[in-house]
């Protein structure tokens, strides 16, 4: 089964960066579209990012131009690069699949103060 770990948040004020990880277990992770999701209390998941196998990247409309997603498939590792954040992008952000769903990791916090 595929298991997936997120890390790298923390807290930082506005304007401030963070890098965050996604490890995956498997061998299937370099042959699968994958994604970074968010949730904010009392809000629902949402996407933020996917990125193809070949490298093609999509994002929320709410990030473009701030955060990047990229992947090392040798690493079985993917990544976002989040820039000028903002209070809005306090949440709990996981990676998972984008066409299908594994089990949830435990997520990695950000906290962006004003």
């Amino acid at each position: 089964q595929v298991q997936l770990v997120e890390s790298g948040g923390g807290l930082v004020q506005a304007g401030g960066s963070l890098r965050l990880s996604c490890a995956a277990s498997g061998s299937i992770f370099s042959h699968n579209i994958m994604g970074w999701y968010r949730q904010a209390p009392g809000k629902q998941r949402e996407l933020v990012a996917h990125i193809t196998s070949a490298g093609f990247t999509n994002y929320a409309d709410s990030v473009k131009g701030r955060f990047t997603i990229s992947r090392d498939n040798a690493k079985n590792t993917m990544y976002l690069q989040m820039n000028s954040l903002k209070p809005e992008d306090t949440a709990v952000y996981y990676c998972n699949f984008y066409n299908y769903k594994v089990p949830w990791g435990q997520g990695t916090q950000v906290t962006v103060s004003s």
